[in-house]
C-alpha cells in the first residue's frame, strides 16, 4: 500500500455503501465477535444516530471507523478501528477527537468507553490521549440475543 501522509486522512459520516469495507475493517481489527451481529449493530446505529457514525479514509480506501453515542448523560465510543496496515499514524486519535467534538456540540459533558482489561495496548493508547482509568465495574444483562452472522 502506498504510504499516505496524515493530511490524506479524511473523516466523514458512514454511508450504507461503506458496509462491505467496514465489515472487512472490523474483521481485520478483530472487532467481530460471535455474540454481536455486526450487521445488526450497523442497522441499530444508523437507525438511532447516524450523525455519530464516522469513517476514516485515505483516498477512497476506508481504513478507520468510530461509532459515538450520547444518552444525555455521557458520551460513548464504540467500534474504534484503524486497519493494521495504517495504525500508529494518529488516525485513531483524530477519530476520537472528531467524535468528542461532535458530542461536545450536543452538550455532552463526559466521554467514556469500555476496553477489555486484558487489552493493555489499547488501554495505554487511550491513556496517552487523555483518558483516565475509572474505578468502576461494568455489569451487563443481554436483553436480546442477536441472530448469528456468517462473519468469523
Amino acid at each position: 500500500m502506498k504510504q499516505a501522509a496524515a493530511d490524506d486522512f479524511t473523516i466523514d459520516r458512514y454511508r450504507a455503501s461503506d458496509e462491505a469495507e467496514l465489515l472487512a475493517l472490523w474483521q481485520a481489527c478483530g472487532l467481530i465477535v460471535p455474540w454481536n451481529n455486526p450487521y445488526t449493530d450497523i442497522a441499530r446505529k444508523t437507525a438511532d444516530s447516524p450523525e455519530l457514525f464516522f469513517t476514516g479514509r485515505i483516498g477512497e480506501r476506508l481504513v478507520a471507523s468510530c461509532m459515538a453515542g450520547y444518552d444525555g448523560h455521557r458520551g460513548w465510543i464504540y467500534y474504534l478501528a484503524v486497519h493494521p496496515s495504517v495504525q500508529r499514524r494518529g488516525y485513531a486519535a483524530r477519530l476520537v477527537a472528531h467524535s468528542a467534538a461532535r458530542l461536545l456540540e450536543l452538550g455532552c459533558p463526559k466521554l467514556e468507553l469500555m476496553v477489555r482489561n486484558s487489552n493493555q495496548a489499547v488501554i495505554a493508547f487511550y491513556q496517552a490521549i487523555g483518558f483516565d482509568l475509572d474505578p468502576v465495574v461494568v455489569l451487563s444483562k443481554r436483553l436480546r440475543v442477536d441472530e448469528p452472522h456468517d462473519l468469523a
